[in-house]
């Protein structure tokens, strides 16, 4: 049984993937950060291993990892955003986004990958953004995170493909989040009538598209957009 581990799994497309996964029969363990009554409940209900975990922290994410069975699919999906103009963000938030956004994976695939390298197999997959790919207006510093993420799924693709581990991305749109929710009603219905779709899309379809690329054993280094029609 493989076993996958999610991060940022008590919510939103996280805890989606941790659902559906289990669904499918793979061995799951999740990380959470804050969120404590809601990772218990989606451990009672899918039978996943929750654990609290800080991404940006780099000891704690080896701590938790030596505690774990070996690692055959990484999920990184933990993020956190800041709506606003780019005057109006801290150094602080500036740094604490990329901190997780961007040190998080770069923390979580050093941690999977001794294990990886010894089989010459494993999966990594990225949660990135469609404003990675375009950028967002006020939401700067959050496309420039998931930019990063993207260009790190490339790369990792190239210099670990020949490892026998495959690398890659999805890039959801507009997702109903607590993250999006934020946004409000009337702006969420501006960006549905925008999407080709006129809708917005919903956690489990990120997770069956992770899913997907979990079983695809010929691709590698590839940005999966699920957004609608958004951007194309």
């Amino acid at each position: 049984m493989q076993h996958v581990l999610i991060t940022g799994g008590s919510r939103g497309i996280g805890a989606a993937a941790v659902k559906v996964f289990c669904k499918e029969g793979y061995s799951v363990s999740f990380f959470y950060e804050k969120n404590e009554e809601a990772a218990r409940a989606l451990s009672k209900e899918c039978g996943a291993a929750a654990i609290c975990c800080d991404v940006a922290d780099e000891d704690a994410v080896q701590q938790a990892m030596a505690a774990l069975p070996p690692v055959d699919i990484l999920i990184n999906n933990a993020a956190v955003a800041h709506y606003g103009l780019i005057s109006q963000i801290s150094p602080t938030q500036f740094r604490r986004l990329f901190a997780v956004n961007v040190e998080g994976v770069y923390h979580c695939v050093r941690g999977v990958l001794p294990g990886m390298l010894q089989k010459q197999r494993g999966c990594i997959l990225n949660v990135a953004s469609m404003w990675g790919q375009v950028g967002a207006s006020c939401e700067v510093a959050y496309s420039a995170s998931k930019g990063a993420v993207i260009a790190m799924t490339k790369a990792l693709a190239k210099e670990l493909g020949p490892s026998g581990i495959r690398v890659n991305c999805v890039s959801p749109g507009v997702i109903r989040t607590d993250m999006t929710t934020l946004l409000g009603e009337e702006t969420l219905a501006q960006l549905a009538e925008e999407t080709p779709l006129e809708r917005i899309g919903e956690p489990e379809e990120v997770a069956r598209a992770l899913l997907y690329l979990a079983r695809a054993e010929f691709v590698t280094g590839q940005i999966l957009g699920i957004n609608g029609g958004f951007v194309v």
